[in-house]
């Protein structure tokens, strides 16, 4: 009996015969990696968990603490009205930055149909641009933008909590609850 070649057809048939078997996931060249999920829960106005037990962490994206800081429930219900339980999301991991934080929770982009949840989170004033490190990851100019339209037109904390300022290296700051 002969030994078996594969012809290149025959190779690259397999390639995408086993790559489909790999999951919700999808990879190119210089691509963010995505995945898909479930929400089983929104933990505050920055981190989810998700079916399976694993957290995320909205990255490039602070929100006030929930119990502590001005507006911190608040942000907890706009990521909740964004994501309910039950909701099927693209988590997004920019290359730029760090896949987990000292929590071991996934730092990601949330994505809903069109609409990316980190960016809109701070266009409706619930979070601030956190470039932690001083790392800008792919939204960066976004999230800069977002804040400046929500901090003019006054929304979410920015209209809600005196002492809001913004400083993209701490994270949301807005005085306490």
């Amino acid at each position: 009996m002969g030994a078996h070649r594969l012809t290149p057809a025959l190779a690259a048939s397999l390639v995408v015969l086993l790559g489909a078997g790999c999951g919700d996931r999808t990879e190119t060249e210089g691509a963010p990696e995505v995945t898909e999920a479930t929400v089983a829960r929104v933990n505050d106005g920055d981190t989810l968990t998700l079916r399976g037990g694993a957290k995320v962490r909205l990255v490039q994206v602070d929100a006030p603490e929930l119990t502590t800081d001005c507006f911190g429930r608040e942000a907890l219900h706009v990521l909740a009205d964004l994501v309910p339980a039950g909701t099927r999301v693209r988590l997004v991991r920019d290359p730029r930055l760090d896949d987990r934080d000292r929590y071991g929770r996934l730092l990601r982009y949330v994505v809903v149909g069109d609409t990316d949840v980190n960016v809109e989170l701070v266009r409706r004033g619930a979070a601030s641009p956190y470039f932690y490190r001083g790392e800008r990851g792919r939204h960066a100019d976004e999230l800069l933008d977002a804040v400046d339209s929500a901090r003019d037109a006054g929304r979410g904390y920015w209209g809600a909590c005196p002492d809001a300022r913004l400083n993209p290296g701490l994270g949301s700051l807005t005085g306490d609850a």
